[in-house]
C-alpha cells in the first residue's frame, strides 16, 4: 500500500470519528489517531472525558456509571460508525469492539473487516 494512501485512509476516518463524537456527545476527543493493520482498523481518541466525566470517575461507583453510560452510548451508535468504517474502507465490518479507560481518558475503538485492507490496496 503506498504511505500516502495508506495514511489518507487513517486520517479520513479519524476525521469521520470526530464528526460522529461531537454529534452524538457534543464534543469531540482532544486527539484522534487511527491504525490499519491487515484486517483491523484501530481508533484511538483521547482526552474523551466530558468535564462532567471528569469528576464522576474520581469514584469507584462514578467509574462503573461513566463506563455504563458510554458502553450504552456506544451500542446505540455502533451501526452509525460500522457503517463509515465500511464506506471509507469499502470493507465490510465483521465485528466491532470498544473500550474506555477511565483513568487517562482514552478510548479504543476496533473493527474486523472481512478483508486484508493493507493487502486489498497493495
Amino acid at each position: 500500500m503506498a504511505p500516502n494512501a495508506k495514511n489518507k485512509m487513517e486520517s479520513d476516518i479519524s476525521e469521520a470519528y470526530i464528526k460522529l463524537q461531537r454529534e452524538i456527545l457534543g464534543r469531540g476527543p482532544q486527539e484522534t489517531k487511527t491504525y490499519i493493520i491487515r484486517d483491523m482498523v484501530i481508533v484511538r481518541l483521547k482526552g474523551v472525558l466530558t468535564h462532567e466525566e471528569k469528576h464522576l470517575v474520581k469514584s469507584d461507583r462514578g467509574k462503573r456509571l461513566v463506563k455504563e453510560m458510554r458502553q450504552i452510548l456506544r451500542e446505540n451508535y455502533s451501526e452509525e460508525s460500522e457503517a463509515i468504517i465500511s464506506r471509507i474502507t469499502e470493507c465490510q465490518v465483521i465485528s466491532s469492539h470498544s473500550d474506555i479507560s477511565t483513568r487517562i481518558g482514552e478510548q479504543v475503538e476496533m473493527y474486523i473487516l472481512d478483508c486484508d485492507l493493507e493487502k486489498k490496496l497493495k
